[in-house]
Protein backbone atom coordinates (compact mmCIF):
# COMPACT_ATOMS: atom_id res chain seq x y z
CA UNK A 1 0.00 0.00 0.00
CA UNK A 2 1.35 3.61 -0.86
CA UNK A 3 2.39 6.15 1.89
CA UNK A 4 1.18 9.33 0.99
CA UNK A 5 1.31 12.64 2.33
CA UNK A 6 -2.05 15.30 1.89
CA UNK A 7 -1.12 18.89 0.81
CA UNK A 8 -3.62 21.74 1.24
CA UNK A 9 -4.37 25.32 0.90
CA UNK A 10 -6.90 26.87 3.05
CA UNK A 11 -7.65 30.35 1.53
CA UNK A 12 -8.61 31.63 4.53
CA UNK A 13 -12.61 31.91 3.93
CA UNK A 14 -13.82 28.43 3.43
CA UNK A 15 -15.25 26.96 6.36
CA UNK A 16 -15.18 23.90 4.78
CA UNK A 17 -11.50 23.42 4.54
CA UNK A 18 -11.14 20.73 6.96
CA UNK A 19 -14.01 18.37 5.40
CA UNK A 20 -12.12 19.04 2.18
CA UNK A 21 -9.24 17.79 3.48
CA UNK A 22 -11.71 14.67 5.21
CA UNK A 23 -12.75 14.07 1.43
CA UNK A 24 -9.49 14.19 0.37
CA UNK A 25 -8.07 11.82 2.59
CA UNK A 26 -10.90 9.38 1.77
CA UNK A 27 -10.85 9.41 -1.89
CA UNK A 28 -6.44 8.34 -0.92
CA UNK A 29 -7.93 5.55 0.95
CA UNK A 30 -10.73 4.54 -1.95
CA UNK A 31 -7.27 4.33 -4.12
CA UNK A 32 -5.71 2.00 -1.46
CA UNK A 33 -3.69 4.24 -0.24
CA UNK A 34 -2.22 4.86 3.70
CA UNK A 35 -2.21 8.43 4.47
CA UNK A 36 1.01 8.95 6.66
CA UNK A 37 0.92 12.65 6.91
CA UNK A 38 -1.19 16.23 6.34
CA UNK A 39 0.63 19.60 5.77
CA UNK A 40 -2.10 22.50 5.16
CA UNK A 41 -1.05 26.27 5.12
CA UNK A 42 -3.09 29.80 4.89
CA UNK A 43 -2.74 31.29 1.23
CA UNK A 44 -4.96 33.91 0.04
CA UNK A 45 -3.64 33.40 -3.14
CA UNK A 46 -1.78 29.66 -4.21
CA UNK A 47 1.60 30.30 -6.03
CA UNK A 48 1.70 30.23 -9.44
CA UNK A 49 5.10 28.07 -9.37
CA UNK A 50 4.36 25.81 -6.10
CA UNK A 51 0.52 26.51 -5.83
CA UNK A 52 1.98 26.63 -2.15
CA UNK A 53 4.19 28.93 -1.07
CA UNK A 54 7.79 28.51 -2.07
CA UNK A 55 9.26 28.08 1.89
CA UNK A 56 6.63 25.68 2.46
CA UNK A 57 7.92 23.16 0.06
CA UNK A 58 10.84 22.10 2.23
CA UNK A 59 8.69 21.59 4.68
CA UNK A 60 6.52 19.72 2.84
CA UNK A 61 9.75 17.40 1.68
CA UNK A 62 10.99 16.88 5.21
CA UNK A 63 7.58 15.84 6.10
CA UNK A 64 7.40 13.29 3.34
CA UNK A 65 11.11 12.20 4.19
CA UNK A 66 10.39 11.60 7.85
CA UNK A 67 7.30 9.05 7.24
CA UNK A 68 8.72 8.22 4.14
CA UNK A 69 6.31 8.93 1.71
CA UNK A 70 5.64 7.23 -1.99
CA UNK A 71 3.83 10.16 -3.17
CA UNK A 72 2.19 13.78 -2.52
CA UNK A 73 -1.80 14.21 -2.88
CA UNK A 74 -2.43 18.21 -3.05
CA UNK A 75 -6.45 19.17 -2.55
CA UNK A 76 -7.59 20.36 -5.65
CA UNK A 77 -6.20 20.33 -9.25
CA UNK A 78 -2.68 21.42 -10.46
CA UNK A 79 -1.56 22.82 -13.20
CA UNK A 80 0.75 20.84 -15.34
CA UNK A 81 4.04 23.37 -14.93
CA UNK A 82 2.85 23.38 -10.67
CA UNK A 83 3.11 19.50 -10.70
CA UNK A 84 6.02 19.61 -13.37
CA UNK A 85 7.75 21.99 -10.48
CA UNK A 86 6.77 20.18 -7.42
CA UNK A 87 7.66 16.48 -8.72
CA UNK A 88 11.42 18.13 -9.23
CA UNK A 89 11.39 20.23 -5.85
CA UNK A 90 10.15 17.14 -3.83
CA UNK A 91 11.72 14.19 -5.47
CA UNK A 92 8.86 12.90 -5.32
CA UNK A 93 5.62 11.53 -7.65
CA UNK A 94 2.65 14.54 -7.23
CA UNK A 95 -0.71 13.73 -8.00
CA UNK A 96 -3.61 15.91 -7.51
CA UNK A 97 -7.48 15.50 -6.50
CA UNK A 98 -8.06 15.25 -10.21
CA UNK A 99 -5.78 12.11 -10.17
CA UNK A 100 -6.90 10.55 -7.68
CA UNK A 101 -10.86 10.77 -8.72
CA UNK A 102 -9.41 9.28 -12.03
CA UNK A 103 -7.86 6.37 -10.59
CA UNK A 104 -10.67 5.46 -8.54
CA UNK A 105 -12.45 5.38 -11.45
CA UNK A 106 -10.44 3.30 -13.81
CA UNK A 107 -10.64 0.86 -11.11
CA UNK A 108 -14.06 0.64 -10.78
CA UNK A 109 -15.30 0.96 -14.24
CA UNK A 110 -16.76 -2.17 -15.52
CA UNK A 111 -19.17 -2.19 -18.26
CA UNK A 112 -17.15 -1.30 -21.59
CA UNK A 113 -18.71 1.57 -21.87
CA UNK A 114 -17.36 3.34 -18.38
CA UNK A 115 -14.33 1.91 -19.38
CA UNK A 116 -13.97 3.86 -22.45
CA UNK A 117 -15.35 7.38 -21.13
CA UNK A 118 -12.51 6.83 -17.88
CA UNK A 119 -10.08 6.15 -20.57
CA UNK A 120 -10.86 9.40 -22.74
CA UNK A 121 -11.18 11.47 -19.63
CA UNK A 122 -7.73 10.32 -18.71
CA UNK A 123 -6.32 11.24 -21.96
CA UNK A 124 -7.40 14.11 -21.84
CA UNK A 125 -5.98 15.47 -18.62
CA UNK A 126 -2.78 14.01 -19.50
CA UNK A 127 -2.16 15.28 -23.07
CA UNK A 128 -1.49 19.38 -21.63
CA UNK A 129 0.52 17.72 -19.17
CA UNK A 130 2.38 16.16 -21.71
CA UNK A 131 2.35 18.89 -24.17
CA UNK A 132 3.95 21.17 -20.94
CA UNK A 133 6.77 18.46 -20.50
CA UNK A 134 8.09 20.20 -23.85
CA UNK A 135 10.51 22.53 -21.86
CA UNK A 136 11.82 19.43 -19.75
CA UNK A 137 12.80 17.57 -22.44
CA UNK A 138 16.59 17.57 -22.94
CA UNK A 139 17.27 18.20 -27.43
CA UNK A 140 19.16 14.99 -27.42
CA UNK A 141 20.85 14.58 -31.00
CA UNK A 142 20.39 18.25 -31.57
CA UNK A 143 21.86 19.17 -34.62
CA UNK A 144 20.18 19.05 -38.31
CA UNK A 145 19.09 15.38 -37.45
CA UNK A 146 18.86 12.14 -40.61
CA UNK A 147 16.65 15.00 -43.22
CA UNK A 148 19.24 17.55 -42.91
CA UNK A 149 18.54 21.55 -42.40
CA UNK A 150 15.52 22.63 -43.69
CA UNK A 151 15.36 20.28 -46.80
CA UNK A 152 12.60 17.23 -47.26
CA UNK A 153 12.01 15.34 -43.92
CA UNK A 154 13.16 18.17 -42.68
CA UNK A 155 9.64 18.33 -39.25
CA UNK A 156 10.00 16.03 -37.20
CA UNK A 157 13.77 15.06 -37.84
CA UNK A 158 15.08 18.69 -37.23
CA UNK A 159 13.75 17.90 -33.47
CA UNK A 160 15.63 16.62 -30.33
CA UNK A 161 14.73 13.05 -29.26
CA UNK A 162 12.95 13.99 -26.41
CA UNK A 163 11.12 16.40 -28.42
CA UNK A 164 10.04 13.80 -31.24
CA UNK A 165 9.27 11.28 -28.71
CA UNK A 166 6.84 14.16 -27.17
CA UNK A 167 5.21 15.04 -30.47
CA UNK A 168 5.05 11.17 -31.52
CA UNK A 169 2.60 10.30 -28.30
CA UNK A 170 0.59 13.38 -28.45
CA UNK A 171 -0.39 12.57 -31.91
CA UNK A 172 -1.18 9.13 -30.49
CA UNK A 173 -3.23 10.36 -27.38
CA UNK A 174 -5.42 12.80 -29.61
CA UNK A 175 -5.89 9.99 -32.54
CA UNK A 176 -6.56 7.44 -29.72
CA UNK A 177 -9.19 10.37 -27.86
CA UNK A 178 -10.46 10.89 -31.50
CA UNK A 179 -11.02 6.98 -31.42
CA UNK A 180 -12.53 7.09 -28.35
CA UNK A 181 -15.05 9.53 -28.95
CA UNK A 182 -16.15 8.01 -32.05
CA UNK A 183 -16.58 4.41 -29.98
CA UNK A 184 -18.96 6.40 -27.47
CA UNK A 185 -21.03 7.81 -29.93
CA UNK A 186 -21.83 4.74 -31.56
CA UNK A 187 -22.55 3.28 -27.72
CA UNK A 188 -24.79 6.44 -26.81
CA UNK A 189 -26.30 5.73 -30.00
CA UNK A 190 -27.48 2.50 -28.46
CA UNK A 191 -28.14 3.76 -25.15
CA UNK A 192 -30.69 6.40 -26.85
CA UNK A 193 -32.32 3.11 -28.57
CA UNK A 194 -33.05 1.52 -25.54
CA UNK A 195 -34.39 4.64 -24.00
CA UNK A 196 -37.18 4.98 -26.71
CA UNK A 197 -38.07 1.33 -26.10
CA UNK A 198 -38.57 2.27 -22.40
CA UNK A 199 -40.60 5.11 -23.62
CA UNK A 200 -42.59 3.07 -26.08
CA UNK A 201 -43.49 0.93 -22.91
CA UNK A 202 -45.14 4.02 -21.50
CA UNK A 203 -43.01 3.11 -17.94
CA UNK A 204 -42.12 6.27 -15.88
CA UNK A 205 -38.30 6.57 -15.57
CA UNK A 206 -36.99 7.34 -11.78
CA UNK A 207 -33.04 7.88 -11.35
CA UNK A 208 -31.37 7.72 -8.31
CA UNK A 209 -29.15 10.71 -7.92
CA UNK A 210 -26.44 12.49 -5.12
CA UNK A 211 -23.77 12.50 -3.39
CA UNK A 212 -21.12 9.98 -3.79
CA UNK A 213 -21.34 7.39 -0.63
CA UNK A 214 -25.09 8.82 0.10
CA UNK A 215 -26.44 5.15 -0.10
CA UNK A 216 -28.46 4.97 -4.01
CA UNK A 217 -27.29 1.51 -4.17
CA UNK A 218 -28.13 0.46 -0.89
CA UNK A 219 -31.96 2.16 -1.93
CA UNK A 220 -32.13 0.36 -4.56
CA UNK A 221 -31.51 -3.24 -3.93
CA UNK A 222 -33.74 -2.24 -0.52
CA UNK A 223 -36.69 -1.35 -3.36
CA UNK A 224 -35.85 -4.67 -5.37
CA UNK A 225 -35.94 -6.84 -2.41
CA UNK A 226 -39.25 -5.66 -1.10
CA UNK A 227 -40.89 -5.09 -5.15
CA UNK A 228 -38.87 -7.47 -7.53
CA UNK A 229 -41.93 -9.77 -8.09
CA UNK A 230 -39.95 -12.37 -9.61
CA UNK A 231 -37.22 -13.08 -12.39
CA UNK A 232 -36.67 -11.17 -15.25
CA UNK A 233 -35.15 -11.42 -18.60
CA UNK A 234 -31.38 -10.15 -18.75
CA UNK A 235 -32.01 -6.68 -20.98
CA UNK A 236 -29.42 -3.96 -22.07
CA UNK A 237 -31.12 -1.83 -19.60
CA UNK A 238 -29.53 -3.71 -17.13
CA UNK A 239 -25.89 -4.71 -18.27
CA UNK A 240 -25.15 -1.89 -20.66
CA UNK A 241 -25.55 -3.59 -23.62
CA UNK A 242 -22.88 -6.19 -23.06
CA UNK A 243 -24.92 -9.44 -22.18
CA UNK A 244 -23.77 -11.53 -24.82
CA UNK A 245 -24.73 -15.57 -24.61
CA UNK A 246 -26.61 -14.99 -21.23
CA UNK A 247 -29.33 -12.61 -22.94
CA UNK A 248 -32.86 -13.42 -22.55
CA UNK A 249 -31.76 -15.54 -19.07
CA UNK A 250 -34.10 -15.57 -16.38
CA UNK A 251 -32.55 -13.06 -13.75
CA UNK A 252 -32.67 -13.91 -10.13
CA UNK A 253 -32.70 -11.39 -7.35
CA UNK A 254 -29.30 -11.72 -6.40
CA UNK A 255 -28.42 -11.34 -9.91
CA UNK A 256 -30.37 -7.74 -10.36
CA UNK A 257 -28.46 -6.35 -6.80
CA UNK A 258 -25.42 -3.94 -7.55
CA UNK A 259 -22.64 -3.26 -5.67
CA UNK A 260 -23.00 -1.49 -2.14
CA UNK A 261 -19.98 -0.55 -0.25
CA UNK A 262 -19.24 2.31 2.64
CA UNK A 263 -16.48 3.56 -0.39
CA UNK A 264 -16.34 6.80 -2.44
CA UNK A 265 -17.11 6.08 -5.83
CA UNK A 266 -18.16 2.18 -4.97
CA UNK A 267 -19.90 1.82 -8.11
CA UNK A 268 -19.87 4.17 -11.61
CA UNK A 269 -21.97 1.71 -14.12
CA UNK A 270 -25.39 3.12 -14.65
CA UNK A 271 -27.88 0.33 -14.07
CA UNK A 272 -31.51 0.62 -14.57
CA UNK A 273 -34.26 -1.40 -13.08
CA UNK A 274 -38.33 -2.86 -12.97
CA UNK A 275 -39.57 -2.08 -10.19
CA UNK A 276 -42.54 -3.99 -9.57
CA UNK A 277 -45.15 -3.47 -6.40
CA UNK A 278 -47.60 -5.57 -7.74
CA UNK A 279 -50.46 -3.12 -8.76
CA UNK A 280 -49.74 -2.36 -12.49
CA UNK A 281 -47.62 0.93 -11.20
CA UNK A 282 -44.53 -0.59 -12.24
CA UNK A 283 -41.53 1.83 -13.04
CA UNK A 284 -37.92 2.02 -14.10
CA UNK A 285 -35.45 3.12 -11.40
CA UNK A 286 -31.45 3.71 -12.62
CA UNK A 287 -28.28 3.93 -10.17
CA UNK A 288 -26.33 7.17 -11.81
CA UNK A 289 -22.84 7.52 -10.79
CA UNK A 290 -22.63 9.68 -7.43
CA UNK A 291 -21.49 13.03 -7.74
CA UNK A 292 -18.64 15.19 -5.58
CA UNK A 293 -17.43 18.88 -5.29
CA UNK A 294 -14.98 19.96 -7.69
CA UNK A 295 -15.64 16.31 -9.89
CA UNK A 296 -13.24 17.14 -13.00
CA UNK A 297 -15.08 18.83 -15.78
CA UNK A 298 -13.64 16.11 -18.05
CA UNK A 299 -15.32 12.97 -16.31
CA UNK A 300 -18.51 15.02 -16.36
CA UNK A 301 -18.56 15.38 -20.09
CA UNK A 302 -17.44 11.73 -20.46
CA UNK A 303 -19.83 10.17 -18.41
CA UNK A 304 -22.57 12.85 -19.99
CA UNK A 305 -24.25 10.35 -22.00
CA UNK A 306 -24.49 7.70 -18.76
CA UNK A 307 -25.96 10.60 -16.67
CA UNK A 308 -28.60 10.95 -19.80
CA UNK A 309 -30.31 8.44 -17.78
CA UNK A 310 -31.02 11.61 -15.51
CA UNK A 311 -31.67 14.36 -17.61
CA UNK A 312 -34.39 11.67 -19.35
CA UNK A 313 -36.09 10.78 -16.01
CA UNK A 314 -39.67 11.84 -15.29
CA UNK A 315 -38.58 11.63 -11.34
CA UNK A 316 -35.33 12.34 -9.86
CA UNK A 317 -35.08 10.49 -6.14
CA UNK A 318 -31.82 12.70 -4.62
CA UNK A 319 -30.29 11.07 -1.89
CA UNK A 320 -28.76 12.30 0.71
CA UNK A 321 -27.13 10.96 3.92
CA UNK A 322 -28.67 13.27 6.77
CA UNK A 323 -26.06 11.66 9.09
CA UNK A 324 -23.23 13.62 7.22
CA UNK A 325 -22.93 17.25 9.25
CA UNK A 326 -21.96 18.50 5.96
CA UNK A 327 -25.00 17.03 4.03
CA UNK A 328 -25.92 20.53 2.68
CA UNK A 329 -22.72 21.46 1.43
CA UNK A 330 -22.75 17.59 -0.95
CA UNK A 331 -26.83 18.46 -1.53
CA UNK A 332 -25.71 22.16 -3.54
CA UNK A 333 -22.97 20.12 -5.00
CA UNK A 334 -25.32 18.05 -6.46
CA UNK A 335 -27.60 20.98 -7.25
CA UNK A 336 -25.17 22.41 -9.70
CA UNK A 337 -24.42 19.46 -11.33
CA UNK A 338 -27.98 18.80 -12.23
CA UNK A 339 -27.92 22.24 -13.23
CA UNK A 340 -24.65 21.90 -15.72
CA UNK A 341 -26.49 18.85 -17.11
CA UNK A 342 -29.42 20.64 -17.71
CA UNK A 343 -31.32 18.34 -15.32
CA UNK A 344 -32.30 21.51 -12.56
CA UNK A 345 -36.10 21.23 -13.91
CA UNK A 346 -36.99 17.52 -13.26
CA UNK A 347 -39.30 16.85 -10.21
CA UNK A 348 -37.83 15.49 -7.17
CA UNK A 349 -38.18 14.00 -4.02
CA UNK A 350 -35.17 14.43 -0.88
CA UNK A 351 -34.46 11.23 0.44
CA UNK A 352 -32.83 11.57 3.53
CA UNK A 353 -31.26 8.63 3.94
CA UNK A 354 -29.39 7.07 7.17
CA UNK A 355 -31.91 8.85 9.52
CA UNK A 356 -31.84 6.19 11.75
CA UNK A 357 -27.89 7.87 12.65
CA UNK A 358 -29.42 10.60 13.77
CA UNK A 359 -32.75 10.05 14.87
CA UNK A 360 -34.73 7.65 16.99
CA UNK A 361 -35.96 4.77 14.75
CA UNK A 362 -39.73 5.26 16.16
CA UNK A 363 -39.47 8.93 14.51
CA UNK A 364 -39.24 7.15 11.11
CA UNK A 365 -40.13 7.04 8.50
CA UNK A 366 -40.84 10.63 8.25
CA UNK A 367 -42.44 12.40 5.81
CA UNK A 368 -42.66 16.39 5.29
CA UNK A 369 -44.13 17.52 1.87
CA UNK A 370 -40.81 16.22 -0.77
CA UNK A 371 -38.48 15.31 1.98
CA UNK A 372 -38.79 11.88 3.46
CA UNK A 373 -36.50 10.78 6.48
CA UNK A 374 -35.95 7.25 6.37
CA UNK A 375 -32.95 4.41 5.80
CA UNK A 376 -32.12 1.96 3.03
CA UNK A 377 -30.47 -0.35 5.01
CA UNK A 378 -32.74 -0.79 7.64
CA UNK A 379 -35.60 -1.15 5.16
CA UNK A 380 -37.28 1.78 7.13
CA UNK A 381 -39.76 4.36 4.82
CA UNK A 382 -39.46 1.82 1.64
CA UNK A 383 -43.65 1.88 1.20
CA UNK A 384 -43.67 5.17 2.37
CA UNK A 385 -41.07 6.65 -0.34
CA UNK A 386 -42.99 4.18 -2.99
CA UNK A 387 -46.02 6.03 -2.10
CA UNK A 388 -44.57 9.36 -2.85
CA UNK A 389 -43.20 8.05 -5.98
CA UNK A 390 -46.63 7.13 -7.30
CA UNK A 391 -47.81 10.31 -6.38
CA UNK A 392 -45.57 11.80 -8.63
CA UNK A 393 -45.24 9.97 -11.10
CA UNK A 394 -49.07 8.81 -11.32
CA UNK A 395 -50.13 12.07 -11.24
CA UNK A 396 -52.24 12.53 -13.87
CA UNK A 397 -54.47 8.95 -13.43
CA UNK A 398 -57.98 9.56 -13.19
CA UNK A 399 -60.05 7.33 -10.89
CA UNK A 400 -63.11 5.86 -12.91
CA UNK A 401 -66.62 3.85 -13.09
CA UNK A 402 -66.56 1.74 -16.02
CA UNK A 403 -69.22 -0.46 -17.51
CA UNK A 404 -67.21 -2.46 -20.45
CA UNK A 405 -69.62 -4.86 -22.18
CA UNK A 406 -68.97 -8.51 -22.51
CA UNK A 407 -68.34 -8.02 -26.54
CA UNK A 408 -65.44 -5.40 -25.52
CA UNK A 409 -63.45 -7.72 -23.53
CA UNK A 410 -60.16 -6.70 -25.33
CA UNK A 411 -60.51 -3.47 -23.52
CA UNK A 412 -60.50 -5.15 -19.96
CA UNK A 413 -57.77 -7.32 -20.96
CA UNK A 414 -55.77 -3.82 -21.65
CA UNK A 415 -57.04 -2.32 -18.53
CA UNK A 416 -56.40 -4.68 -16.41
CA UNK A 417 -52.47 -4.86 -17.92
CA UNK A 418 -51.81 -0.93 -17.63
CA UNK A 419 -54.17 0.48 -15.17
CA UNK A 420 -54.92 -0.43 -11.44
CA UNK A 421 -58.12 -2.38 -11.01
CA UNK A 422 -60.23 -1.76 -8.13
CA UNK A 423 -63.29 -3.67 -7.59
CA UNK A 424 -64.96 -5.85 -10.40
CA UNK A 425 -68.59 -7.32 -10.64
CA UNK A 426 -69.85 -9.08 -13.45
CA UNK A 427 -73.46 -7.24 -14.18
CA UNK A 428 -75.77 -9.06 -16.78
CA UNK A 429 -74.89 -5.45 -19.36
CA UNK A 430 -71.35 -6.29 -18.96
CA UNK A 431 -68.49 -5.75 -16.51
CA UNK A 432 -68.26 -2.87 -14.05
CA UNK A 433 -65.07 -1.71 -12.51
CA UNK A 434 -63.13 0.95 -10.60
CA UNK A 435 -60.09 1.72 -12.53
CA UNK A 436 -57.27 4.40 -11.75
CA UNK A 437 -55.84 4.75 -14.81
CA UNK A 438 -53.92 7.44 -17.49
CA UNK A 439 -56.00 10.20 -18.74
CA UNK A 440 -54.45 9.33 -22.23
CA UNK A 441 -56.41 5.81 -21.29
CA UNK A 442 -59.73 7.05 -19.65
CA UNK A 443 -59.72 9.25 -22.89
CA UNK A 444 -59.48 6.20 -24.90
CA UNK A 445 -62.11 3.96 -23.18
CA UNK A 446 -64.31 7.24 -22.55
CA UNK A 447 -67.68 5.55 -23.84
CA UNK A 448 -67.56 3.01 -21.07
CA UNK A 449 -67.20 5.39 -18.57
CA UNK A 450 -70.15 5.57 -15.80
CA UNK A 451 -68.60 7.96 -13.19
Amino acid sequence: MRKVILVGVDPGNDPNFNYHMEELAGLARACEMEVAAQVTQKLAVTNAAYYVGAGKVEEIRLAAETVEADCAVFDNSLKPSQQRNLQKALDLPVLDRTNLILEIFEKRARTKEARLQVESASLQYMLPRLVGMREALSRQGGGAGAGGGSGAGGGLANRGAGEQKLELDRRKIEKRISDLRHDLEEIEQKRATQRKKREKSELPSVALVGYTNAGKSTLLNAMLRRYMQEPQPVSDEDTGGSHGKDSGRPRSLEDKMVLEKDMLFATLDTTVRRISPGDNRDFLLSDTVGFIDRLPHTLIKAFRSTLAEACGADLLLQVVDCSDPHHQEQMKVTADTLRELGAEKIPMIFVMNKADLVRNKKELPRVVGDKIFLSAKEDIGLDELLELIHEKIFADYADLEMLIPYTDGSALSYLQEHAVIGHLEYAPEGTRVSVRCKSSDAARFAAFVTR
